[in-house]
């Protein structure tokens, strides 16, 4: 039903800026919430952002203020612009799609922060 595809990671200074993407291929991209994840080495997988079908938003306390999600519904694609990176940022960034209980996850792209 849905596809998803990341792409916009790599390797940036502390203090810096990234904007990933996720393209989605499929039917109803309009009704499934959007999100991103991320996964450190050692750590579970955590919430990062979410923007729902209705267009609210949600982020995790230690990017608040410093990430920025976004949709476009016309192009099926979400965002996530990352300004003020930090090394503690480093992880696999994992796009997904969720409507009722179904669950979809992108392939992941890494982002890391460091010197």
């Amino acid at each position: 039903q849905v596809q998803l595809v990341e792409s916009g990671g790599g390797l940036v200074q502390p203090g810096g800026s990234l904007k990933l993407s996720c393209a989605a291929s499929g039917s109803g991209f309009s009704i499934y919430d959007m999100g991103w994840h991320r996964q450190a080495p050692g750590k579970q997988r955590e919430l990062v952002a979410v923007i729902t079908r209705g267009g609210r938003l949600n982020y995790a306390d230690s990017v608040k203020g410093r990430f920025t999600i976004s949709r476009d519904n016309f192009k099926n694609t979400v965002y996530l612009q990352m300004n003020s990176l930090k090394p503690e940022d480093t992880a696999v960034y994992y796009c997904y799609a969720q409507k009722t209980v179904a669950e979809y996850w992108g392939q992941g792209t890494q982002v890391t922060v460091s010197l």
